[in-house]
């Protein structure tokens, strides 16, 4: 009787997982945010991948990336992600295009997902001065990690 139950309980928890997957599209990103720390405004750009999967049960098509400031680049895959598949919404940074200070910039990412709108954030804080050792490490690390 125990066995019976298990395998019953077991069976339910499947199905309950599959019902709550997304009707259509959807857009399910690893981590919405990211922090470059402190940023010399002379050193150059940023980069940052954010990298998501299309968990829903049609084709994700991304439509348009708006960002915030003028000191933002974005790229995203520009053919539909197929359900189950992933991808990567580049982010490129150029702090001698941004005012010296904490800064937190938006890019809204549209596309044929049931919510219509996502929301990525790059924050960090532009300095006139040079990196420290350790912000050099993480500029470097942000830039090969995948």
């Amino acid at each position: 009787m125990k066995r019976v139950l298990l395998i019953l309980s077991a069976c339910l928890l499947f199905a309950a997982a599959e019902a709550r997957k997304p009707e259509g599209a959807h857009l399910a990103l690893e981590h919405p945010t990211h922090d470059f720390g402190d940023v010399p405004r002379k050193g150059g750009d940023l980069v940052h991948e954010f990298r998501f999967t299309n968990d829903g049960t049609a084709p994700l098509v991304i439509l348009r990336a708006m960002t915030s400031c003028s000191c933002l680049k974005t790229s995203y895959p520009k053919r539909p992600v197929a359900p189950g598949d992933s991808g990567v919404i580049r982010v490129v940074y150029e702090p001698h295009k941004s005012e010296p200070g904490v800064f937190n910039k938006v890019i809204q990412i549209y596309s044929n997902s049931a919510d219509g709108r996502d929301i990525i954030t790059v924050q960090g804080n532009s300095i006139d001065g040079e990196r420290s050792g350790k912000a050099k490490e993480r500029r470097n690390r942000t830039k090969t990690e995948h």
